[in-house]
Order: C-alpha cells, then structure tokens, then sequence
C-alpha cells in the first residue's frame, strides 16, 4: 500500500492554520523540526488524506493542504483504515501510527461553519522511529502492519 505526499506543512504557533513548506527533517521522539506541535509525546506528526479534505470541499469550504493544522497532507492511502502500530517509510523517516482521530475539546472554526470537521475521524498521528527528510512528491508507504493474536477457532 503506497501513497504520494502533496505538501508538508509547519506552523510556528499552535491553533493556527499550518502553511506548506515543501519539505521538512522528522526527528526521532520529537517530530518536524520548528513545528509547533512537536515533542516527546505520541502525536509528534500529524497526517490527513487530501481525500479527506475533498469531503469538506464539497460541502463549499475553501480548504487547502495544512488548513487542518495536519502536517502531511496524502493522496492515495486511506489513512483512517490503518490500525495503531502501523509503520509508515514517510520520505526516508520510519514512523509508526500511534492514533486515529482525536477529540477535540473545543470546536474549531471549521466545524462552528458547516458542523463537521473530518480530522477528528480521519487525521491519523505518527512517532518518529528513524530520522529522515519528507519532501512533497514523496512516497508514503506501509511497511508493516502491527501483528494480531491469533485466536483458537
């Protein structure tokens, strides 16, 4: 399963909209380098499928790669599908899905306009496992899924 990354976005404060910079340097257990979102805890980097972002489109939202505050912007992988555990090669960096969604503890300006917002459901979060560069045009690949236990029929 592969997909293509269409922009690589940063901000420099939180609860902004994040803006494309085209490529970037993941470190291990911190993230994107001078985004506001990165650090030593689980959601390191953010991702939403542009598939994702086309759903609020047509709903008449003038939405664009990083208005999400996502970090990767895809096309071509359903990133919700994925289970926690999954390990992604995302440009040369080896990161691993730690959530599906998030709850948001106060609605967003997105959602206070059309009374939905797809990241909570479909934004997908990764730590960083190797370091690496992640440009856009990048493939973004899986590379393992997390082993289930087989249980006795």
């Amino acid at each position: 399963m592969r997909g293509e990354v269409i922009a690589v976005c940063t901000s420099e404060r939180k609860g902004t909209v994040k803006k494309n910079v085209g490529r970037a340097r993941l470190r291990v257990d911190w993230g994107i380098e001078g985004d506001a979102h990165a650090g030593n805890w689980h959601r390191q980097v953010s991702l939403l499928a542009w598939e994702s972002i086309e759903k609020m489109r047509a709903q008449g939202l003038n939405v664009r790669e990083g208005s999400f505050a996502e970090n990767i912007t895809t096309r071509g992988l359903e990133l919700h599908t994925l289970p926690v555990g999954t390990r992604l090669r995302l440009g040369s960096a080896l990161v691993e899905v730690t959530q599906i969604g998030k709850l948001c503890h106060t609605k967003c300006a997105i959602f206070k306009m059309v009374g939905d917002c797809v990241m909570p459901r479909e934004g997908i979060f990764v730590r960083v496992l190797e370091e690496g560069e992640v440009a856009v045009g990048d493939v973004i690949e899986v590379v393992s899924l997390p082993e289930t236990e087989s249980k006795p029929m």
